[in-house]
């Protein structure tokens, strides 16, 4: 019983707090009432978070009146006046509250912490999106790629940051202080985007492969007993092989795309022999899509297949037989790359040839696919056997893919692949039939 009262009393003074700040008129004691809210906030216990996020949606909302009203006098007379008065009465106050947090000590990081703990809401509580939409407007404002810092993380770089790379490399993980050292030698490089608020906490790092061509297996990327390539003239290649988010608080708000093509512009001009720039990239969800049908098309989508490439997707999924099989079955009885029948290869090649070079620009196309497609890139190569970790056998049957950033070409690219074309090489489009 007291301790349900104490939780009472902690989001009490947290709500009370906050009409505190939000009512504030001038800025003397805005910094002490931000850090009062901050203070309150991580009192909270997680189930008290729901209760705080509502009160957040419920009062502190735009007068829906006040909106008609100025939304009338814009309509009209479509002058400076009415426009700023629109502006103002449609913006929810909690924007303002985010505002005078983020002048608190550490508000940037409380903030960031605090749409950590909203993500976790959403899904049974979808009204809150409107208080995450207001957030993250001001998050994407504030970790504009302008404001953002690009460092090379390398073996000096201080040790909680690379702490931070062993915790959140998200696509191969990384086996210790060993395998960092050598994901971190001359052949191989680590950039990361900080924010002056967060000195040393990398927000989005890449890392990269020097290499005399583009590879196609991973394995010899990440091992770390791999010898040191220090002949800089045999760089031709810079491979992206990993790009990975490390706060759950920024989800959605984009950095990754300006992190590589900076990269590449910095890798160029370290190393004028370097010509190509590509990435060897995982297919998540791909086993799955097969699964469930080997659909590229929805409601919205305008894809249609020709005859000879529906007729491949349907003998494809004939010889795979996931039907009758799934796939973790297939797995257990011992199935890899090496033992697969030349049938069962061209199938699985074909029906991945489809899924990215198709169906990536749909809105339910492959993540992976559509950061890079979306970024400028082209889908270069689908590569058997690319990764035979245990994930990547369960996730993609072991196939890996090659985007291309021609750094001459990206914006066009993207460009077309907003407008639903994809960018694909003629490899690609050989591998669509049978």
């Amino acid at each position: 019983m007291l301790e349900k009262l104490a939780k009472a009393r902690y989001l009490s003074r947290l709500t009370g707090a906050v009409n505190r700040l939000i009512s504030e008129r001038g800025e003397s004691n805005a910094v002490s009432m931000a850090d009062e809210v901050i203070h309150n906030y991580r009192k909270l216990s997680k189930d008290q978070h729901a209760k705080f996020f509502t009160f957040l949606f419920e009062k502190l909302n735009p007068d829906p009146v006040s909106v008609m009203t100025a939304a009338q006098h814009f309509s009209a007379e479509a002058n400076a006046r009415n426009y700023i008065k629109l502006q103002r009465v449609t913006e929810p106050p909690r924007q303002e509250l985010f505002r005078r947090l983020n002048r608190a000590s550490n508000g940037t990081a409380a903030l960031v912490e605090m749409r950590r703990d909203l993500l976790q809401l959403l899904d049974k509580l979808p009204e809150l999106t409107a208080v995450d939409f207001d957030l993250r407007h001001l998050l994407s404002s504030w970790f504009n790629p302008g404001f953002l810092k690009m460092h090379r993380v390398d073996w000096k770089s201080p040790a909680e940051v690379l702490e931070k790379l062993i915790k959140h490399e998200a696509v191969h993980a990384i086996d210790g202080w060993d395998d960092l050292r050598r994901r971190l030698q001359p052949d191989r490089r680590c950039f990361a985007f900080f924010h002056p608020q967060l000195p040393n906490e990398p927000l989005i790092f890449v890392e990269v492969a020097l290499l005399p061509e583009i590879p196609a297996v991973i394995t010899p990327l990440v091992d770390k007993k791999a010898e040191t390539m220090h002949q800089t003239s045999h760089y031709k290649v810079a491979a992206f092989y990993s790009i990975s988010n490390c706060e759950p608080g920024l989800r959605g708000v984009s950095m990754g795309n300006f992190l590589i093509k900076r990269v590449a512009e910095q890798l160029q001009a370290e190393f004028p022999s370097l010509k190509t720039f590509v990435t060897l990239s995982p297919i998540p969800g791909f086993v799955d899509w097969i699964a469930a049908g080997a659909d590229i098309a929805n409601e919205k989508s305008s894809v249609q297949l020709k005859p000879a490439i529906r007729t491949a997707r349907e003998q494809a999924l004939e010889i795979l037989g996931l039907a009758n099989r799934s796939w973790t079955e297939r797995l257990g009885a011992g199935w890899h790359p090496d033992n697969a029948t030349e049938r069962e290869k061209s199938a699985l090649l074909c029906l991945a040839s489809i899924y990215l070079g198709l169906g990536s620009a749909n809105r339910n196309g492959n993540p992976v696919a559509k950061f890079h497609l979306g970024n400028g890139a082209r889908l270069h190569q689908i590569n058997w056997a690319g990764d035979l970790s245990r994930k990547g056998l369960r996730q993609s049957a072991s196939i890996m893919v090659n985007y291309l950033y021609d750094l001459s070409s990206v914006e066009e690219n993207h460009e077309r692949f907003t407008q639903g074309q994809i960018d694909y090489s003629r490899a690609v489009g050989r591998l669509m039939t049978l």
